[in-house]
C-alpha cells in the first residue's frame, strides 16, 4: 500500500517540476511569522513570491523581539502570513504598528492568520492569566496537524490571486497540485502512523494537542502546571505518580524548550525523551512535508 502511494507521490511531484518553470519572477514579499506559513507559501506561490520568515523552529514563536530587521521586513511585505488566535500577540501588534505599512493591517487583503480557517480545539471558557498563557481563540499550534493545510492553503490561495491577478492561474495550479500531493501524503502518514494510536504521552508544554488528535496519541499529562510556567518539584512529583498509573510510553519535548524537566523525568521514571523540531527547517531548505515525515519518523522509532 505505501510503496503505491510513494510511486504515485514520485509521479504527481514529477509532473509538477516539469509544469512549473525554474525561471524567477517573483512580484509578492511575503513576510512570514512562523516557518511553517513560509513553508506553505512557497509551496503555493513557488517563483512568484519572495518569502522572509521571521522566527525558526527553534524559537518560541510567542516571545520574538520586534527588533529593526523584522519592522524593515513588514515594512516592504505585501502579504502578512501568520498564526494568529494570540500566538504572536506578544510582537506583532508592535511590529505592525512600527511598520506602518497599510497593506498587511488587520481587514486588508494582505492580513492573513492561518487560525481563522481551522476548527479550534481548547478554547476556554473563561480566560484567566492566573491559568498561565492561555489563548482566548483557542489552542494556536494548528500547524502540527497535517490536515490543517489543506483549509489553509485553500484560503491562502485566494489572498494571492486577490494581491496577484495577473499570476492567478499560476496560484490556481500550483494549489490543485500541492491538494492533490497533500492527499496522497496525508494517506501514507495515516498508514505509517497505526501504530502511535493509543499510546499514552506526557508532553513538557501543551504544544501537540492538533498532532495527538491527528495521530491518535493520548495525552496524559504536561510538565508544565501551566502553559508557559516552568514545573515546580511538587508538580513533577505529582506527574510522576500520574505517569505510573497511566502508562505512559513517552515523554515529548518540543525543540526550544528547557530539556531539564523532561530529562529529570526520565530519569525517574525510566520513560525516553522524543525531542521534536517545533516547525519546519525552513531556512535550511527543508520541504513542509518532510518535517511531518520527521515527527512521525520520531515517534515510531522512539527508545522502548
Amino acid at each position: 500500500m505505501l510503496s503505491r502511494l510513494a510511486a504515485r507521490i514520485a509521479v504527481i511531484a514529477a509532473s509538477i517540476t516539469c509544469f512549473f518553470p525554474a525561471v524567477s519572477q517573483a512580484t509578492l514579499n511575503v513576510f512570514a511569522c512562523e516557518p511553517e506559513w513560509a513553508a506553505l507559501a512557497s509551496e503555493i506561490g513557488g517563483d512568484r513570491l519572495t518569502i522572509y520568515s521571521a522566527t525558526t523552529s527553534m524559537q518560541d514563536p510567542h516571545h520574538i523581539q520586534a527588533r529593526p530587521s523584522l519592522i524593515a521586513k513588514a515594512r516592504r511585505a505585501d502579504l502578512l502570513v501568520c498564526t494568529g488566535a494570540e500566538l504572536e500577540t506578544g510582537w506583532l501588534p508592535l511590529l505592525l504598528r512600527k511598520a506602518n505599512n497599510g497593506d498587511i493591517q488587520p481587514g486588508k487583503p494582505g492580513y492573513f492568520m492561518a487560525a481563522d480557517y481551522v476548527d479550534m480545539l481548547e478554547v476556554p471558557v473563561k480566560v484567566d492569566r492566573s491559568h498561565g498563557d492561555v489563548h482566548a481563540s483557542g489552542n494556536p499550534h494548528i500547524h502540527t496537524d497535517a490536515r490543517n493545510m489543506l483549509p489553509v492553503a485553500a484560503a491562502l490561495v485566494q489572498h494571492l490571486k486577490t494581491l496577484d491577478s495577473e499570476n492567478a492561474e499560476y496560484y490556481s495550479n500550483r494549489y490543485d497540485a500541492f491538494r492533490t500531493v497533500w492527499e496522497a501524503k496525508l494517506e501514507e502518514w495515516k498508514q505509517r502512523a497505526m501504530p502511535l494510536e493509543d499510546v499514552n504521552i506526557v508532553a513538557h508544554h501543551n504544544f501537540w494537542p492538533y498532532m495527538n488528535r491527528w495521530l491518535g496519541l493520548i495525552q496524559v499529562d504536561t510538565l508544565e502546571p501551566l502553559p508557559g510556567v516552568t514545573p515546580s518539584s511538587s508538580h513533577l512529583a505529582a506527574v510522576k505518580k500520574h505517569v505510573a498509573e497511566r502508562g505512559v510510553s513517552v515523554i515529548i519535548r518540543v525543540g526550544y524548550a528547557n530539556e531539564r524537566p523532561a530529562n529529570w523525568m526520565s530519569s525517574q521514571t525510566g520513560l525516553p525523551v522524543v525531542t521534536l523540531p517545533a516547525s519546519v527547517d525552513f531556512h535550511s531548505g527543508q520541504k513542509l512535508d518532510e518535517w511531518y515525515d520527521t515527527l512521525i519518523t520520531s515517534m515510531i522509532n522512539r527508545p522502548q
